[in-house]
């Protein structure tokens, strides 16, 4: 992720933080794994699961941090090493983020179970749309690892995907509330985890937009697909 610097300590250092990031990401896309196992089996034992590491992810997200402030401090870096750093941190509370948003979804899997209403859901569609988010969010911390602004552009269409798999199945599920209001209670909760999914795209749509303003210098967030086409020509 780093590049040569005059310090080889700081090279170190920025080495290890990296190092961190990319632990952290793996945690979370492995609760986010199981969050979707959870789901598409009814599973109670692998949403504990899910809950169970969330306390783990919160300390590290705090540990990196700490180290980021420290760096800082001690360094104070300029231009793209300082980029570097805030995008880390940046990068560093999505995946904290993502993962309360596994949590959520290992939760509310629970509610279904003991709800009784687990087999009788029309769940494929959210596990699709889990399935995409899972690999965007792979993506986006290969691409994070390696600067690669082609690989964030690619991130950020694809985003768009899990957007309108989100809202077709907002109308799907809108539908099926009027034709049959006995439904309503299990697709409010097919919703809860339908937005938790497709907040999780968001969040690797996030780390991209991260990857672009560290190589570029660009800011590209709440921009125009044409705009962040423009800034890395």
């Amino acid at each position: 992720m780093t590049e040569k610097h005059l310090s080889s300590q700081f090279d170190s250092e920025l080495n290890g933080v990296s190092s961190r990031v990319m632990e952290l990401g793996g945690m979370v896309e492995s609760q986010i794994q199981r969050a979707v196992y959870a789901l598409s089996h009814f599973d109670a034992e692998t949403a504990d699961r899910v809950m169970e590491v969330e306390h783990r992810v919160n300390a590290m997200e705090v540990e990196i941090d700490r180290e980021l402030s420290s760096i800082i401090a001690r360094r104070q870096p300029t231009a793209r090493d300082l980029r570097l750093l805030i995008a880390i941190s940046k990068t560093t509370a999505n995946l904290e983020r993502v993962g309360d948003e596994a949590n959520k979804i290992a939760r509310m899997v629970k509610s279904i179970i003991e709800s009784g209403a687990a087999r009788s859901l029309p769940a494929t569609e959210i596990r699709i749309a889990a399935d995409l988010a899972s690999g965007l969010l792979r993506k986006a911390l290969d691409a994070f690892a390696r600067l690669d602004t082609a690989a964030a552009l690619s991130i950020l269409k694809e985003d768009d995907l899990i957007d309108q798999e989100f809202d077709g199945f907002v109308r799907k599920l809108v539908t099926y509330m009027m034709e049959d209001p006995r439904t309503i209670s299990a697709s409010l909760d097919l919703l809860f985890l339908a937005k938790a999914i497709e907040r999780i795209g968001d969040h690797a749509k996030n780390i991209a937009e991260f990857i672009i303003y560290v190589v570029k210098g660009a800011d590209v967030r709440h921009t125009s697909m044409q705009d962040i086409e423009s800034a890395l020509q």
